[in-house]
């Protein structure tokens, strides 16, 4: 017997699902301590079920040091008592559920943190020991072992870093990232049911998903080689024993109905496809389309190149124009470079803010008429700009990597304003919270949008309502002058988005759905402007 309809997209809902990241450190302070928590996202659920979304994706909650943002992980199955406890995280899931919004959690598997049991066991064990064989220890080069054992560049782009430190007993270890992240030997069998028994408690307190961070880099060569001479395959990117990992992990989320999203950097689109085949992870990330400059034909080919990567394994493709790595979007359209790149960043950065938002305001229609499903950055929806962040403030450890050049990631991790007339702009917290909010930030409030039909939060709760009208169906571009972006959807939705340097005619429709802002006053479409048409 087939499948009734509604069945069908309860079990695929993350095809077409729109999902708001949730940086919870950031997000709401439910007691007053300068960091947000739980309980301030419990408080603030009845806000995003009214935004319309249809799930959120939690960074790591997880007990942890914070020296990478808490992605250093000292503990998967306990919540950071910054953030409160394992029984609050429960009932915010369930809560969320009773609201219509799924949960999906961070796990990180690359790295743990420097104060995991596993690690610490290591450190005390000694060079030879078993414990140590669940990471990378390695004697070094050289006469007297003083030299690192291979010359693999850090994660973080920009540094000036090691990836190898060097202990006492004359050992080295491995960390892609902070020394306080030493990574995983995933060629060791426990290392995988660690992951697995995780997953699984998990998706057995309710949550829905799992994002995957860093996903190609688990796997090493384990001759651990140089990367001098360009070996084939990569030594610690993208190798194919990744693959059996992934379909293990595959097998526990088909037991509980849950999905996957992972973060895959790779240019090569055939391999990228490869993690999304049937029996691997459901989605990824689409890095493509998230540092595209604000450009048509280049828009229009990263979304040709995505939907064609994506066709061969029938996979939905992700949407994204910002998160908590990324300069947000508001800020970056604002600029001469409308792409993103790491390696581009830098201070003092000159910035237009009323273009960028105009942009950043089209974009979101754009994106959010595109087939597949969409991640939203929590603040995206007020149009925060990436915050300035005075140099003796900034946590992150990319800034203090690269000696102080880059800017760093804090920028669009400032707390969130809720109320413009509240102290610290309603974040919740009784002192400064733990990253400074810009002066300006009250005018960004969302007390103060709700009642602006023209903000930036009324026109994402308006376009996440209206979203349904491009049903289910794939994209056919439409006819559209030079520098205008124009397709259609299922039953008759239109999205137009002028690039270009002059007003464009719109196309015969029906009726105007929503638009991005006003039309001129010839009724054509102004620069940066998009709108959402029933044909």
């Amino acid at each position: 017997m087939a499948q009734p309809t509604h069945a069908r997209r309860q079990a695929d809902w993350w095809r077409s699902a729109v999902i708001y990241q949730v940086y919870v450190r950031s997000f709401a302070d439910g007691d007053g301590d300068g960091t947000g928590d739980l309980a301030g996202v419990r408080a603030r659920l009845p806000y995003l079920a009214e935004l319309g979304v249809d799930a959120l994706w939690f960074n790591p909650w997880y007990l942890s040091p914070m020296k990478d943002g808490g992605y250093d992980v000292a503990d998967y199955r306990t919540v950071d008592p910054a953030f409160g406890t394992l029984a609050e995280a429960e009932k915010l899931i369930a809560e969320a559920r009773e609201l219509g919004m799924r949960t999906i959690v961070d796990i990180v598997p690359n790295h743990v943190s420097d104060q995991h049991p596993w690690f610490r066991a290591a450190l005390a064990a000694g060079p030879g020991s078993p414990e140590r064989e669940l990471f990378h220890f390695r004697p070094g080069r050289g006469v007297n072992g003083e030299l690192p054992p291979n010359d693999w560049p850090s994660q973080f782009v920009g540094s000036t870093e090691p990836v190898w430190t060097r202990l006492p007993d004359g050992d080295w270890y491995l960390h892609l990232f902070t020394p306080e992240q030493p990574d995983l030997n995933w060629a060791h069998p426990a290392v995988r049911r660690e992951h697995e028994d995780v997953l699984r408690f998990w998706f057995e307190r309710g949550v829905a998903g799992v994002r995957i961070d860093s996903a190609a880099l688990l796997a090493k060569d384990p001759d651990l080689p140089d990367l001098a001479g360009a070996p084939d395959p990569h030594p610690f990117v993208d190798r194919d024993e990744l693959h059996d990992i992934y379909r293990s992990w595959r097998a526990v989320a088909d037991e509980y109905g849950g999905v996957f999203v992972g973060e895959v950097w790779l240019p090569d689109a055939e391999r990228f496809a490869r993690y999304l085949r049937p029996d691997e992870l459901h989605t990824a990330f689409n890095f493509a389309f998230l540092s595209c400059p604000w450009d048509a034909d280049r828009l229009r080919a990263a979304v040709d190149s995505t939907l064609a990567e994506h066709a061969p394994v029938g996979a939905p493709a992700t949407w994204v124009l910002c998160n908590h790595d990324i300069t947000r979007t508001v800020t970056r359209y604002g600029r001469a470079d409308t792409g993103f790149d790491f390696a581009a960043k830098a201070f003092g950065t000159p910035t237009d803010l009323a273009l960028g938002t105009r942009r950043a305001r089209a974009a979101a229609l754009l994106s959010l008429a595109l087939p597949g499903s969409v991640y939203l950055y929590q603040g995206e929806e007020l149009g925060l700009p990436e915050a300035d962040i005075p140099v003796g403030r900034i946590e992150d450890p990319m800034h203090h990597r690269s000696g102080g050049t880059d800017p760093g990631r804090d920028g669009c991790r400032v707390p969130l304003p809720w109320s413009a007339d509240a102290p610290h702009a309603g974040f919740g917290s009784r002192e400064e919270p733990w990253l400074p909010q810009p002066a300006d930030w009250a005018a960004y409030a969302a007390d103060r949008q709700e009642r602006d039909p023209h903000s930036m939060l009324t026109l994402y709760r308006e376009a996440l309502a209206a979203r349904p009208a491009f049903g289910e169906g794939p994209l056919t571009w439409l006819p559209a002058p030079e520098g205008v972006l124009a397709f259609t959807r299922a039953d008759g939705a239109v999205c137009v988005v002028n690039l270009s340097a002059t007003a464009a005619e719109l196309p015969a429709h029906s009726e105007l759905l929503l638009s991005s802002g006003p039309l001129d006053e010839s009724g054509r479409l102004p620069q940066d402007t998009a709108v959402w048409l029933r044909a």
